[in-house]
């Protein structure tokens, strides 16, 4: 089928939309597998860390756009924490139907003034574009519990950028491989109220299924998950390899870490429909 929009996704979903970030073929292919799997759509998600992995975002986004076209559910491909406009520029030409622009690490106007930029750049090729007010943390596996969004400054940012989703520091943090992240619920609440736009879950690794449940009960909608992934597809690699030392053949143990996290998709994908 064509691959998905994702505020279609988002506008047609009843309750929280999964987010996972693509490393490699393996999971582009996993990830939608767990969906299939739940009958359910799913963002494939492309960070500028993993373009700087692959060397461009050419080979990656386009693998990615083929296992969504190919698959049997609604899929979207989306640019994930750009902090480079050149990237942006580069994903409306490779066909991805929506960015996320980071400019969070700027001084407050210099931040607005950059995304707002990007936001029209985008809105004119109809791509769909997600923004971050103020950092979330843990950029560099760091936690940090006490960063929070304001609901009037949020309010604020959404009006003078025109994006069409916000990410919020609501007590999560990036690359958490433990699952002990303490979400402010109420704060949630208050910014679902206030913000006209999808809420956006960063960092949702460290988050315990069930305050991820609450968390789209309270109102997030896109839920990002990175590590998590990481850490099931890691695991499977290395049970496979200590379990059959001689294998050589990269498909075997490749298989097992795809395997690992289709199931966790799924999985997932089952605790944020509530």
């Amino acid at each position: 089928m064509p691959v998905a929009g994702i505020g279609d996704i988002i506008d047609a979903a009843p309750a929280g939309v999964g987010a996972f970030n693509v490393i490699q073929l393996e999971h582009a292919e996993a990830i939608v597998a767990g969906a299939e799997a739940a009958g359910m759509p799913v963002v494939l998600q492309i960070s500028e860390n993993c373009v700087r992995f692959h060397g461009s975002l050419a080979p990656i986004a386009a693998a990615s756009l083929a296992v969504a076209r190919a698959a049997a559910v609604p899929v979207a491909v989306h640019l994930d924490h750009a902090t480079d406009r050149a990237l942006v520029e580069e994903a409306l030409e490779l066909g991805l139907g929506s960015v996320m622009f980071d400019a969070s690490a700027l001084p407050d106007e210099e931040n607005v003034a950059a995304t707002a930029e990007v936001a029209a750049l985008c809105h004119e090729r109809g791509v769909w574009v997600e923004a971050e007010l103020g950092e979330v943390g843990g950029k560099d596996g760091v936690h940090a519990p006490g960063v929070r969004t304001r609901p009037h400054e949020a309010v604020d940012y959404v009006a003078r950028t025109g994006v069409d989703a916000l990410a919020v520091a609501v007590g999560s943090s990036h690359a958490m491989t433990t699952k002990d992240a303490v979400l402010d619920l109420e704060l949630i609440a208050r910014l679902r109220a206030a913000v006209p736009v999808p809420l956006v879950l960063h960092g949702s690794s460290g988050v315990p299924d069930e305050t991820l449940r609450a968390a789209v009960r309270q109102g997030m909608k896109k839920i990002n998950i990175a590590t998590h992934l990481n850490v099931a597809f890691t695991r499977a690699v290395r049970e496979h390899l200590a379990a059959d030392e001689k294998v050589v053949d990269p498909r075997k143990y490749l298989g097992s870490g795809r395997t690992a996290v289709a199931a966790e998709v799924a999985r997932l994908l089952g605790v944020l429909a509530g």
